[in-house]
């Protein structure tokens, strides 16, 4: 029996070379190779500041310190996202206040956010999930309307634009995932961007253990509590080489996610998510809603195909369970059907036609019998 697996990490001889060169150097945690890595990054997306974190959870706790978010603030965040988002709300001690996903796009519901909005808040976090852009536009009018933050969790959102932007450019602050479900990996990190001078300062320092980031070496001050949030040299390297094929990576994920639409075109019992209007979806994972998701989830894997889950209803979760410290605003029905609905088939550089094809005719089978 042929096994398919969800994803493979892109990886080739010049990322073990380059890897290589920076175990020899002697010089394996965060320097030069991680500076070069952000610069890359930084010019790919075209914003003016890009800091290499330790994942894209510490990132978000970050950008939410940065912004002086704590205790006695609220967070509005969506329900349907993996669970690092609200944990960093957590994580800095603010208050956090979980809204509903729009059940076609699975991104988080504008309107609930309105509804949401008390004197305590002050940011929001929305999710480009699966690398589908979020409504900026919509968004940014309710940032200035209620001066709020906006901290995108753009974990999945490597390459995808919005009105021939890309994202990283939209937010105040955008965090992206660098783990190896994601596209662009350096095994864990994350990657951070914002135009804002004075809080990229403020994040260089705190993940370099406070100390002051315009000081040379012989006058270091240490000018607030910090801690050590450095990405290696060692993992840069492999970011910094993917970064050469970051492109052709994103179109090959756009190519083969357009050739499972054609085939998923005639298939009863499976529906797509919609897209955001006016933006390229970058295709970090490729979903599709069926009923009995569970059901279809095991009988494929049996048959050698891994499936996943999209991701989670934290509501559903005791960790994120009405408190003092966690708010629920409205019944979440969206997010309940998406985590009930969602499957996410493999998606990766290599995956060839006729495994696609192997692909749909097994979720065939194990839909309509």
């Amino acid at each position: 029996m042929k096994k398919i697996p969800l994803i493979k990490p892109f990886m080739n001889q010049e990322i073990k070379d380059r890897v290589c060169e920076v175990l020899d150097s002697g010089y394996l945690t965060e320097g030069p190779v991680t500076r070069e890595f952000e610069e890359s990054f930084r010019a790919y997306i075209g914003c003016r500041h890009a800091l290499a974190v330790t994942s894209c959870t510490t990132g978000l706790e970050m950008a939410l310190r940065a912004l002086g978010v704590g205790p006695g603030d609220e967070v509005i965040v969506p329900d349907y996202t993996y669970p690092a988002t609200a944990d960093a709300v957590a994580i800095v001690g603010a208050t956090t206040v979980i809204v509903d996903v729009r059940p076609d796009t699975m991104l988080i519901d504008c309107d609930a956010v309105e509804a949401a909005i008390t004197p305590r808040t002050k940011a929001v976090i929305p999710v480009s999930i699966f690398g589908n852009p979020l409504d900026y536009d919509r968004l940014n009018r309710i940032r200035e309307r209620y001066g709020l933050y906006l901290v995108e969790d753009a974990a999945c959102s490597i390459g995808a634009e919005f009105r021939d932007i890309k994202v990283g450019n939209h937010a105040d602050i955008s965090v992206f995932s660098l783990h190896p479900r994601k596209f662009l990996t350096t095994g864990e990190g994350g990657i951070i961007t914002t135009d804002n001078r004075q809080w990229a300062d403020w994040m260089l320092s705190y993940k370099n253990f406070g100390i002051g980031v315009r000081e040379s070496r012989l006058t270091t001050r240490f000018e607030r509590i910090g801690t050590n949030y450095k990405m290696s040299n060692i993992l840069a390297a492999v970011g910094l080489v993917q970064m050469k094929y970051v492109e052709e990576l994103l179109e090959e994920r756009i190519r083969l996610s357009g050739n499972y639409i054609e085939l998923l075109k005639q298939l009863p019992g499976v529906t797509l998510p919609a897209q955001t209007p006016g933006g390229k979806h970058s295709f970090q994972s490729f979903c599709v809603y069926t009923d009995s998701r569970d059901r279809v989830m095991a009988e494929m894997r049996a048959r050698g195909i891994e499936v996943q889950i999209g991701t989670y209803a934290m509501h559903m979760h005791p960790a994120f369970a009405p408190s003092d410290r966690c708010r629920h605003v409205g019944d979440l029905s969206g997010s309940r059907e998406a985590f009930m609905r969602c499957l996410t088939l493999p998606l990766y550089h290599g995956l060839e036609q006729r495994d696609q094809e192997l692909i749909i005719e097994n979720l065939n089978q194990a839909i309509n019998g």
